[in-house]
C-alpha cells in the first residue's frame, strides 16, 4: 500500500484586533484558514464599532455567536431547499412514471 503522505503542518500568522496568532495548519488549508480569519477580524470590528465594553475576549466571544447564529440560519435555509428539491423531483418521477405507465397499456 503506497499512500502519499501529508504536508507538515506549518505555523501561519493570523491577526484579529491587531494581535498576532500563529496557528499550525497543513499548506492546503492555509488559504482557507486566511479566509476565516480576515471573516473573523471584521466581524470582531464591526462589533468593535458598537460595543460598550471592547474587550477582545468578549468580542471573540460575540463575534463566535454572530457567526454561528448566521451559520445556523443559512443551514436551515439550505436544508429547506434540499427537501423542496427532493420533493419536486420526487413529483416529477411519479408523474414520469405515470405517463410511462399509461403508454405501456
Amino acid at each position: 500500500m503506497s499512500s502519499t503522505p501529508s504536508p507538515a503542518p506549518e505555523p501561519v500568522a493570523l491577526r484579529l484586533l491587531d494581535r498576532e496568532f500563529l496557528i499550525a495548519c497543513s499548506p492546503d488549508e492555509r488559504e482557507g484558514l486566511l479566509a476565516a480569519a480576515t471573516f473573523l477580524d471584521q466581524k470582531m470590528r464591526e462589533l468593535r464599532a458598537n460595543a460598550r465594553t471592547p474587550g477582545f475576549d468578549r468580542l471573540a466571544v460575540l463575534a463566535a455567536i454572530s457567526i454561528t447564529h448566521e451559520y445556523l440560519a443559512l443551514r436551515k435555509q439550505h436544508d429547506g431547499a434540499d427537501r423542496s428539491v427532493t420533493d419536486g423531483l420526487a413529483a416529477l418521477r411519479r408523474k414520469l412514471e405515470a405517463a410511462l405507465d399509461a403508454q405501456v397499456r
